[in-house]
């Protein structure tokens, strides 16, 4: 999609545990004649939905193919076990992965975090989703390990959490379909996340360049051009500050400060000698 085919809209797709707000705000701020459409989308749905047109670009989590998407990894999560406020775990301010090992660590089939081996011991089967799995935590069959947003996600007055060292983390990225020219709003909202400004944004709201023979040349118009601007490098310097001449005050501008010695009273430069001599 060219930024001449920019649709009249902006679609996001974001997966759960995500919040956008802030930068939906920021592009209300800038483009509020442009909509900006969310959608909500499931973790192993998000790149499906990018690929088959569901949305422009979306907040989504790595890995992706990069050989069908583009992406920017944004932050990184903190990972954290979702356990019953009267778990033992409770007593520390962070566990180590190692001591869950006696623990029923439950394995979502919508898990996000990618193991090498899983920690604990399993349970008989596997939860269709982690809203299940949180569940199960609830009742108190096993513990569950998951980025830190997804905790506050399904926060339970009966659970609680704790940072997990050890553990794989979850990377959260901005992706949007490859192509041959990024699109205007796609360039506005990476731009958005990745904090620039207004006019340093390459997106639609980005301020444009000056015409020719507008404001920039108008004012050099009344200025007289210094003695070798046009030079190159060397040349404006040596000609941005002629020299002053035929006046005192020229003279201390030139040599940056009031004359003095010698100069000041006797010199050859036209100076006063002192008072002239009456005639006789």
């Amino acid at each position: 999609m060219t930024g001449s085919e920019a649709p009249s809209s902006f679609r996001l797709a974001y997966v759960p545990g995500v919040t956008p707000t802030k930068w939906v705000r920021v592009w209300g701020e800038r483009l509020p004649d442009v909509p900006l459409t969310l959608t909500a989308v499931g973790a192993a749905e998000a790149a499906g939905a990018l690929r088959g047109g569901d949305a422009d670009a979306g907040l989504l989590r790595l890995p992706v193919d990069k050989a069908e998407l583009n992406a920017i990894p944004l932050y990184t999560e903190t990972t954290v076990v979702i356990v019953p406020k009267d778990h033992v775990v409770t007593a520390v301010d962070e566990v180590a992965l190692e001591d869950l090992a006696d623990e029923i660590v439950l394995h979502p089939l919508d898990d996000t975090l990618e193991w090498g081996s899983l920690p604990g011991r399993p349970a008989f089967e596997r939860p269709a989703t982690t809203a299940d799995a949180v569940e199960l935590v609830a009742a108190g069959i096993g513990v569950l390990i998951v980025p830190q947003s997804l905790a506050r996600l399904h926060h339970r007055r009966d659970l609680t959490y704790r940072p997990v060292t050890g553990a794989p983390e979850s990377r959260v990225a901005l992706a949007w379909p490859q192509a041959e020219e990024t699109g205007d709003l796609v360039e506005e909202f990476i731009g958005i996340v990745r904090g620039r400004t207004v006019n340093s944004s390459r997106g639609i709201a980005a301020t444009p360049a000056q015409p020719k023979g507008g404001r920039a040349e108008a004012g050099a118009a009344g200025r007289k051009p210094a003695a070798g601007a046009s030079g190159g490098k060397a040349g404006g310097r040596s000609g941005a500050k002629p020299a002053a001449k035929g006046t005192a005050k020229g003279a201390r501008k030139a040599v940056g400060g009031r004359p003095s010695g010698k100069g000041a009273q006797g010199g050859s430069g036209g100076a006063k000698r002192g008072k002239p001599r009456r005639g006789r």
